[in-house]
């Protein structure tokens, strides 16, 4: 019989908390929820690249048909620069941490706004006046005025601290996500001590 105890005051003593480290997993459950202001934020900042990626589209093209004119071998060199600058753009917009490191400059919003304004008045630059590539200028029209407006939404936000507000927001989410993280690892742990202990 004291054995029975012993193994009473162990064994089913220990597995118990399994039962309540299972059903605790709910709570955190509307934590992980992520944040409203977070995704539009991500939204505009997915409008934004894709506006990039259409100047980039342009300039692309134009740099293409003004290498094959001699007389304008100037305006494609000037379209090869717009591209480069605006591939900056758009890995402003995926806020790769290895850009971030060396660009600094980009996550605050108002300088990012600039870049935008810049990318695409390269863009409008140097337009079909003779009316002979009239379906590229529409989409040179397009998305210039697009990156434009996602410019200056960009350049407002940041003087009235959106960006910040955005950051602060962000590493919250990364230490709640860790803390998750960490905290199922322990639950793990303990299941797995707790296992070890109904064995012996």
């Amino acid at each position: 019989m004291p054995t029975e105890d012993e193994e009473i005051g162990n064994a089913p003593g220990t597995a118990v908390p399994v039962l309540t480290s299972s059903s605790s997993n709910n709570p955190r459950r509307p934590g992980r929820r992520a944040d409203p202001f977070l995704i539009v934020c991500r939204c505009f900042s997915l409008i934004t690249a894709i506006a990039v990626i259409l100047c980039i589209s342009v300039n692309v093209l134009s740099a293409i048909r003004s290498f094959r004119n001699p007389n304008s071998i100037f305006d494609g060199i000037f379209r090869c620069y717009a591209v480069i600058i605006a591939v900056f753009a758009v890995l402003a917009e995926t806020e790769w941490s290895f850009i971030m490191k060396f660009w600094q400059i980009l996550e605050y919003w108002a300088a990012r706004g600039m870049l935008q304004i810049f990318v695409a008045v390269m863009t409008r630059a140097f337009p079909d006046y003779n009316g002979e590539r009239k379906d590229l200028v529409i989409l040179q029209n397009i998305a210039c005025y697009l990156l434009i407006s996602c410019g200056l939404v960009y350049v407002v936000s940041g003087i009235l601290c959106v960006g910040f507000l955005k950051r602060h927001l962000q590493k919250k989410e990364i230490t709640r996500e860790q803390a998750a993280k960490d905290l199922a690892e322990l639950e793990r742990r303990r299941e797995e001590l707790e296992s070890l202990l109904v064995t012996e």
